[in-house]
Formats: structure tokens, C-alpha cells, sequence
């Protein structure tokens, strides 16, 4: 008993002479709560030893905690660059953000930053703070500061990447992700912004290269496998393409637009059946609806059944009558049931009313429909010896026969706008 007491006090003055000089040293005031606390442990060690009784189990306890235990773990903190005023300071800063006050979290984190500007969690803060905010630029000086301070902090990078992207600072942007990527080549979420500045640059192989090496760290991934089909589709790869398509369609059933693309690829192949079924499944996202039924309609007038083909043209005409009827006006398709296609009498007010719609289509998927849609237009009148060709990897020859039968539609448009 008397030994414990004797390695306690010996332990714990020890501890309290250091954790005062290092206040001194670092004229940082918050050591005096430690002290205090010391304090109260000694004092209790002192009244067991002068007054003779024995402190039940919970004093003990307390007197360890407060003079030893506390005390020894901020110095290991300390130890590792982590400081008690850096503590304190955090702590605060993440109170008041929980209790919503921006204000004051930044007035801690500045302060702490003001004495210790090495402080990796104040600058890693700081900017996510800014960043909601919308201090796009001020967040980006943070997060390179953070960045500095810890080399491995990848989502920082990833941070600092988007916001130039915000800033359409796209070259800076490309540059980090590409260094990004280097370091840490199964970062989904890094290879999609990536992917998505290649693309709206058109530069497409990039980009297939690029969702390709992510795949081998992530296969299952439907965006990936999805953002790959629209590339390839952008290359005139069709058969890749459908290949990305079905994957991301069988990872997840709900991605409407990868069921139209394969639609409109069966479209290509001159598969209608296939073709069918793709674009009745994709008819039950709103905003493909009314492409879908005019598909739909397309295919019927093909296969010779004009009354279904009706019925489905009408039905699109319902769903975005304005799109829908400048397209039907303008494809001969629909010549032969022309006078049975219900035309709004006033498409101004249904282009008003259409306008308002949200648009849950991405400018890289609109683009590849929209593409898609041109190919199967251009590749209807093409034979199967054609379309066998098309099947096969010579890419020189695909160009070859797109080209040409893109020629002949041009040509056909400018003798209709003629009569």
C-alpha cells in the first residue's frame, strides 16, 4: 500500500512538472485544464495518505485516470504531431458545426491554424467547410495545404480536382486525376470525373483506356461498365458497346438508358425483336418514354403492322407531343399513316409545359442516345451484307459505310426540304 502511494506520487508530481514546463515552453494556456485535473488526482492521493483511510474502488480509479492516465496519453498524442491546443481547438470547431454554427467552427479552426499553421485536421476542415459554403477557391487553398501536410490524403486530391472542374479548370483538373490515378488506380470516383472531362473533350480512346484499367479493380461497377458502352458507342464500337450495356444493365435493372441503347443497337443489327423488348422495358423511365413508343412505332411500320404502330406514335405524342411530331414530320416511315397520327391542334402550350420537366439524363448519356438514335436512322436501309460488315472489327471499313449512307440521307433531306 505504502510502495503504490510512494510510485504514485513520485509518477505523478514527475508528470505534473513536465506537462507545466511544456505549458511554458509553448505559452499555451488550455494545459491548465490537464494541470487542474492532475491536480485533484495528487490532492486525493494526498488526503488517503494524511487522513489514513482508504479511497473506495471509484476514488481510485479517478485518481489514476486524472493524474497518470489523461496526462500520459496526451504526451503519446503529442508524440505524433497532435497537439492539446490542436485538441481543444477541433473539438470546439466540430461542436459547433454540429450545433450549426459556422461562424464560430471557422473562428476556432483559423485560430488553431494562426498558431499552428501545420495542423493537417484544421486545413483538411477548413476546407470542407468552405467548400460548403461554395468557396470553391478558398476550399481548393485548403485542401492543397492539407495535401502538403499528407501525401496520402487522396480524397483531398479528389477534392481539389473537382473544384477545378467546377472553376472549368478542366487541363489542372485532368493533370491531378491522371497523377491521382497513378498513385491510386482503384479509385472509382476519380476515374469517373476523368472520364467524364475526356468525353466532353471527344477524346474517347482516352477515355475507354482509361474506364478499362478501373474495371480491373472494379468490374461490378455499373457506372464504369456503363461510362465504357457510351464511349464505345461514341467509336462506332457498337458491339463493345453492347457488351458495357448488358453488364451495366444486369448489375443494375433500374438503368433504363442502357436498356435504350440496347434497343437501339438491336436497331442497327436490324434484331427487331430484341429491339422491342429492350425499348418496352425502357418505356417505364418517364423521360425515355416517349422515344420508346416512337421506336416502338418504327419497328411495327417495318414489320408491316400498321394499327400497333399507330397506337404507339399516338401514345409518344401524348408523352412529349412537340419532340415527337417534329421527328415524325420529319422521317418518311410514317407517310403511309400519316392521317391517322393525332397532332395537337397547339404545340406551343405543350412545349411549354414539356419545358418544365427535369431532365434526369446526363449531357454524356443525351449525346450517345442522341447518336444512337442517328445510326439506326442511317444504317435502316442498309442490307444485311452491310450489317454483317458492321459486326466485324474493322473499324476503317464501319467509318467507311456510315459515312456513305450518312452522305445519302443528307442528300435525301435536302430534295425533301426542296419540294
Amino acid at each position: 500500500m505504502i510502495i503504490e502511494q510512494v510510485l504514485f506520487t513520485v509518477i505523478s508530481l514527475t508528470i505534473f512538472v513536465y506537462m507545466f514546463f511544456r505549458m511554458i515552453r509553448n505559452d499555451d494556456t488550455t494545459y491548465v485544464v490537464v494541470l487542474v485535473s492532475e491536480f485533484v488526482g495528487i490532492a486525493l492521493n494526498f488526503a488517503e495518505v494524511l487522513f489514513r483511510v482508504k479511497l473506495n474502488i471509484v476514488f481510485v480509479m479517478l485518481k489514476y485516470i486524472l493524474s497518470i492516465i489523461l496526462p500520459i496519453s496526451i504526451i503519446i498524442l503529442e508524440k505524433k504531431n497532435i497537439t492539446l491546443f490542436e485538441m481543444v481547438h477541433i473539438q470546439k470547431a466540430k461542436l459547433y458545426l454540429f450545433l450549426g454554427h459556422k461562424k464560430k467552427a471557422k473562428q476556432e479552426l483559423i485560430d488553431l491554424l494562426e498558431k499552428n499553421p501545420k495542423s493537417y485536421k484544421a486545413h483538411r476542415m477548413l476546407a470542407e467547410i468552405y467548400e460548403r459554403e461554395g468557396g470553391m477557391r478558398k476550399a481548393i487553398d485548403e485542401y492543397v495545404q492539407a495535401i502538403d501536410l499528407n501525401k496520402k490524403d487522396y480524397d483531398s486530391y479528389y477534392k481539389v480536382a473537382k473544384l477545378l472542374t467546377n472553376l472549368n479548370k478542366k487541363e489542372e483538373a485532368e493533370e491531378m486525376l491522371v497523377n491521382l490515378l497513378n498513385k491510386k488506380p482503384e479509385m472509382e470516383k476519380a476515374t469517373e470525373l476523368l472520364g467524364e472531362i475526356l468525353i466532353e473533350k471527344e477524346r474517347y480512346k482516352e477515355a475507354a483506356n482509361i474506364y478499362q484499367n478501373a474495371l480491373r479493380y472494379n468490374p461490378i461497377s455499373y457506372e464504369l461498365n456503363y461510362n465504357l458502352g457510351i464511349v464505345y458507342t461514341m467509336l462506332n464500337d457498337f458491339q463493345n458497346a453492347k457488351i458495357c450495356y448488358e453488364k451495366a444493365a444486369e448489375i443494375n435493372s433500374l438503368l433504363y438508358n442502357a436498356k435504350y441503347s440496347l434497343a437501339e443497337i438491336a436497331l442497327i443489327y436490324k434484331d427487331l425483336e430484341e429491339a422491342e423488348k429492350r425499348f418496352l422495358e425502357a418505356i417505364e423511365e418517364e423521360e425515355l418514354s416517349a422515344d420508346g413508343y416512337y421506336e416502338l412505332a418504327k419497328i411495327y411500320l417495318i414489320k408491316g403492322e400498321k394499327n400497333t404502330a399507330i397506337k404507339y406514335i399516338n401514345t409518344a405524342i401524348d408523352s412529349n407531343a412537340k419532340k415527337i411530331v417534329e421527328k415524325v414530320k420529319k422521317d418518311p416511315i410514317f407517310i403511309p399513316i400519316m392521317a391517322k397520327i393525332s397532332i395537337p391542334f397547339n404545340l406551343e402550350e405543350t412545349e411549354e409545359t414539356e419545358q418544365k420537366e427535369k431532365h434526369k439524363l446526363r449531357k454524356k448519356e443525351i449525346k450517345a442516345k442522341e447518336h444512337l438514335e442517328e445510326m439506326s436512322e442511317i444504317t435502316r436501309n442498309l442490307g444485311y451484307n452491310d450489317i454483317k460488315m458492321l459486326r466485324k472489327n474493322s473499324s476503317g471499313r464501319k467509318r467507311e459505310i456510315m459515312g456513305k449512307e450518312k452522305q445519302r440521307l443528307e442528300e435525301d433531306r435536302q430534295i425533301e426540304r426542296q419540294d
